[in-house]
C-alpha cells in the first residue's frame, strides 16, 4: 500500500510540474489562442479578461492534481510491468500513453484530436493553431515519460 501512496503523489506532482512548465513554454508562443476578443479558442476562458483569467488562476492547480491523481491510480495494475521495464522503454512508454490517450484519442472534440477533426468547425483547426497546441501537448508529454520513469522507479 506504501509503494501504491508514494507512486500516486510523486506521479501527481509530475504531473502537475510538467503541466506547469509546458504550458508557460507554450503560452509565450501562443497568446493568440488564449487572450483577447480575436483569440482561436473562443469557446475557451480569455486569458486578457482579470475575471477570467482569475478563475482559472484559482482551478488549474486543483484539477491538476486531481487529474495526476486519478491517472497515477489507472496506472496501479501496471507498475509491476513498468518497474520491469528499461528507463528508455518506460519513457516511451509513459509519453506515447500521455500524447495518445490524452490527447490524440481523446473522446472529447479538440482542436488537436481525432474528434476535433470529426465535430469541430475548421475554424477551431486551422493549422498553425494546431501546431501551437501540440508543442504544448508533445513538450508536456515528454517531460511527463521522462520524469515519471526517471524518479518513480
Amino acid at each position: 500500500m506504501g509503494a501504491y501512496l508514494l507512486f500516486a503523489v510523486g506521479f501527481t506532482a509530475i504531473h502537475a510540474a510538467a503541466y506547469v512548465l509546458a504550458g508557460v513554454v507554450a503560452l509565450a508562443v501562443s497568446k493568440d489562442l488564449y487572450a483577447a476578443k480575436d483569440r482561436v479558442l473562443d469557446f475557451l476562458h480569455d486569458m486578457s479578461d482579470p475575471v477570467e483569467s482569475r478563475h482559472v488562476q484559482r482551478t488549474f492547480l486543483p484539477a491538476q492534481l486531481l487529474r495526476g491523481l486519478l491517472m497515477a491510480v489507472v496506472l496501479f495494475p501496471v507498475l509491476g510491468a513498468l518497474s520491469e521495464m528499461s528507463f528508455a522503454l518506460r519513457t516511451v512508454f509513459f509519453a506515447s500513453l500521455t500524447f495518445v490517450y490524452l490527447e490524440v484519442a481523446s473522446s472529447i472534440p479538440f482542436s488537436t484530436n481525432i474528434e476535433g477533426y470529426v465535430y469541430m468547425k475548421a475554424r477551431y483547426r486551422r493549422l498553425p493553431s494546431v501546431w501551437k497546441l501540440y508543442l504544448e501537448v508533445i513538450l508536456y508529454s515528454l517531460l511527463l515519460g521522462f520524469a515519471a520513469s526517471w524518479l518513480l522507479f
